[in-house]
């Protein structure tokens, strides 16, 4: 099975927590939207520390690395099999400022072009009702557990 290990970045704003996801680049994700944004994460390591993993990805992917404390939340197996490790962490940072590293594909298919594409195309903070619009709907249980733990009374 493979392992993804991520964070789920939350702010605290007029008594509601806002949360911090990101929607995955390239031609594949281009047009589709609601239901395809996810915590920032990716695959470990060879004998890679999962919350190690999770905070390297954060920062390939958006050029910030959170700090503070980290809380381990429920892990989710998605669709595909993957099984998804995540972390919540009160961190407030700019969306329109992340910086994502990028990959190469073939494109268009069996054109023999290779083309460069931003693993991180579009990154922004959400109340709950819109996060979970947004969010991959096996990640859902990240927001729901987060704002259980963080929800400002």
């Amino acid at each position: 099975m493979k392992i993804s290990a991520g964070l789920l970045l939350f702010r605290k704003t007029n008594h509601h927590l806002e949360f911090f996801l990101v929607h995955p680049g390239g031609p594949f994700f281009a047009k589709k939207d609601a239901g395809w944004w996810t915590i920032p994460k990716g695959e470990l390591l060879k004998n890679e520390e999962p919350l190690i993993a999770a905070i390297r990805e954060f920062e390939e992917e958006t050029g910030f690395k959170p700090s503070g404390d980290f809380v381990g939340l429920n892990s989710i197996v998605q669709k595909g099999g993957k099984k998804v490790l995540c972390w919540a962490i009160e961190f407030d940072l700019d969306a329109s400022k992340i910086i994502s590293n990028t990959f190469e594909i073939e494109w268009p298919p069996r054109s023999g072009i290779k083309k460069n594409f931003p693993e991180i195309d579009n990154a922004g903070w959400f109340e709950y009702d819109e996060a979970v619009k947004l969010i991959n709907e096996k990640q859902i249980s990240f927001l729901d557990e987060a704002v259980v733990k963080f929800c400002a009374n």
